[in-house]
């Protein structure tokens, strides 16, 4: 029945901060048709407000979507030189390497690397 995932919500309170901050200082691709979504790989990312259809803004919280990188500390590294703030320290959990870190609205993100086979 279900075949894909055709985007992800992104709740906002500014969707032009979320934006600046998506395509900007995480470097996702912009789409091209639409200022509100933008890129991860094949799966598409949409800023959307709440408020713009009477609903009370919440923050995602606890489904961090796992952006992969190749290294998650250079990852790490170069989004706090950003100004990007991190929860806690670098996870290792013997398969997989995790940075915990929000968006501007406090939505949970992750850095991810898996270094273990999948054999």
């Amino acid at each position: 029945m279900i075949s894909q995932l055709d985007f992800v919500g992104i709740p906002s309170q500014d969707w032009a901060r979320s934006r600046a901050f998506y395509v900007e200082t995480l470097g996702l691709r912009p789409d091209d048709r639409s200022d509100a979504e933008f890129w991860v790989g094949e799966t598409c990312f949409g800023i959307w407000e709440p408020a713009r259809f009477g609903m009370e803004f919440a923050p995602q919280k606890n489904a961090h979507p796992a952006l992969h990188v190749d290294d998650v500390d250079a990852a790490r590294a170069e989004l706090e030189a950003k100004g990007v703030e991190f929860a806690g320290e670098t996870l290792d959990t013997g398969v997989c390497k995790m940075a915990l870190f929000t968006d501007p609205d406090g939505n949970d993100l992750m850095l991810h690397s898996r270094y273990a086979p999948r054999d």
